[in-house]
């Protein structure tokens, strides 16, 4: 079985108050985070992380990944010290080699969009939506994929949306705290959704 997933922002103390999750505190959400993956994604599985896994003290944060169940694949987002963005940033530590950190803790890297097929239809992958932002103004632009008219699963957005015209937000905080499979993606888009609210926690 193939997953996807994005936003866990493993140890951001503020993204409970930010996208209304049910945590007193960041321990909290990270323990049932883990649970929930796990909970659904078996050992053989492999999982398509759409950027954000960690912050916080990242030394601590990133090595949950090791607790995570499955092949994992992440598509660096703005938040993760891998993005591109990031080692571009001249304040940055030139010291740690964060590609290698990252895939240290189990992580195969895939950098920038690119197509997937799903049950033969083709959809595009990548952290940043077409259009659309988690704050009230758009960031990231230059980022932004091209909207062709594929289908594009995305994360960036937490609870702002689940689908939006032909964007499919795969984050958490659009499913309930769980990753997506790829089965439940293919009955979504055959029935072609204009609009879907994000699930709630449970």
């Amino acid at each position: 079985m193939r997953w996807f997933t994005a936003d866990l922002h493993f140890g951001h103390t503020n993204i409970c108050l930010y996208a209304g999750r049910p945590y007193e505190n960041v321990d909290e959400m990270n323990e049932d985070l883990i649970r929930r993956w796990n909970h659904k994604v078996a050992p053989v599985d492999e999982v398509y992380v759409l950027g954000d896994i960690a912050m916080g003290k990242i030394d601590q944060t990133l090595n949950l990944v090791t607790e995570l169940h499955g092949k994992k694949v992440l598509v660096p987002g703005n938040h993760d010290r891998c993005w591109r963005g990031n080692l571009k940033k001249k304040h940055r530590d030139t010291s740690t080699n964060w590609m290698e950190r990252y895939e240290d803790v189990g992580l195969n890297i895939i950098e920038g969009s690119f197509e997937f097929d799903l049950a033969g239809v083709k959809v595009l992958v990548d952290h940043f939506p077409y259009r659309g932002d988690s704050r009230d103004e758009e960031r990231f632009v230059e980022c932004r994929p091209v909207d062709a008219g594929l289908w594009l699963l995305h994360g960036h957005v937490h609870e702002k949306w689940r689908v939006m015209d032909k964007m499919i937000n795969v984050g958490v905080d659009a499913w309930g705290g769980y990753p997506v499979s790829e089965l439940e993606l293919i009955e979504l888009i055959g029935h072609k959704p204009q609009n879907c609210v994000p699930l709630s926690w449970s």
